[in-house]
């Protein structure tokens, strides 16, 4: 499936205020980025970096007045999220480093709260893949996906007492119930094609069968079309952007993904 993905950030800004952006795909496994596009006015400095995780991020000090980030790219992902059941647990002394710490605790997934909940839900399930299905499956039967629901990340204990939430918060308790079962998992923000209502959009991915695989408890099937901007433990590794001073809020966000011929 080839994409093409955008998105429009305005601001008004009252001081010089320092930002942090993750609006930049990057090609991997997962996707080939053929395209990009990024355009700031008014025009300033920018410099790229790497975090920890392999995101693609811009440090900037936006100008005071308004000031713009637009977005495009064109990315080419696959038609489908691969499946795999049967696909086996990995013990932890077999896990690769990097993977290691996606099997902790973190901000928003409480992994250490939940494994009497995980092992209920997961009862007579093959270790792996199969395991992670039920959880995806619990998720889409018990919370309420609801688009707009909130605005600020929940931990996965307030998402699973609320009963509700948006794609942020389902992937963050998603998260805590794998890694209760010591299955690796993190958090993935990007695009989706054909997402309503279109916004950005995040879910999870778990570690099994020695590979990542996709897992979305907002959609059904395996559809694919996924491009990721970023990912991380949970949703402070992950926002598309970060301003630092006084509070800075987009006065208008527009995100588009189009599939192209």
């Amino acid at each position: 499936m080839r994409l093409r993905t955008g998105c429009n950030l305005k601001f008004e800004i009252a001081t010089p205020t320092p930002f942090i952006l993750m609006l930049r795909p990057r090609s991997g496994s997962q996707q080939w980025v053929e395209q990009q596009e990024y355009e700031i006015d008014p025009g300033t400095p920018v410099y790229e970096f790497t975090d920890d995780y392999g995101n693609l991020c811009q440090r900037l000090t936006a100008p005071c007045g308004m000031f713009s980030i637009k977005t495009s790219s064109v990315v080419v992902t696959s038609d489908y999220t691969d499946e795999a059941y049967g696909a086996e647990f990995v013990e932890i002394q077999n896990l690769p480093d990097s993977v290691l710490s996606y099997l902790l605790p973190s901000r928003y997934c409480e992994s250490d709260c939940f494994n009497e909940l995980a092992v209920s839900i997961t009862q007579g399930e093959i270790l792996g893949y199969n395991q992670v299905a039920a959880i995806t499956n619990w998720l889409r039967s018990n919370i309420k996906y609801i688009p707009g629901s909130n605005n600020e990340p929940l931990s996965a204990i307030q998402v699973n007492t609320n009963g509700y939430g948006v794609c942020r918060d389902l992937a963050h308790l998603g998260i805590a119930l794998c890694r209760s079962l010591s299955i690796p998992a993190r958090i993935v923000v990007g695009y989706l094609y054909n997402l309503q209502p279109m916004d950005m959009h995040a879910w999870f991915e778990a570690y099994v069968g020695n590979r990542w695989y996709t897992f979305d408890a907002t959609q059904m099937g395996s559809t694919g079309g996924y491009v990721i901007l970023g990912l991380g433990k949970d949703a402070a590794d992950v926002a598309v952007f970060n301003q630092f001073g006084p509070s800075v809020f987009p006065i208008d966000q527009q995100v588009w993904v189009e599939k192209l011929g």
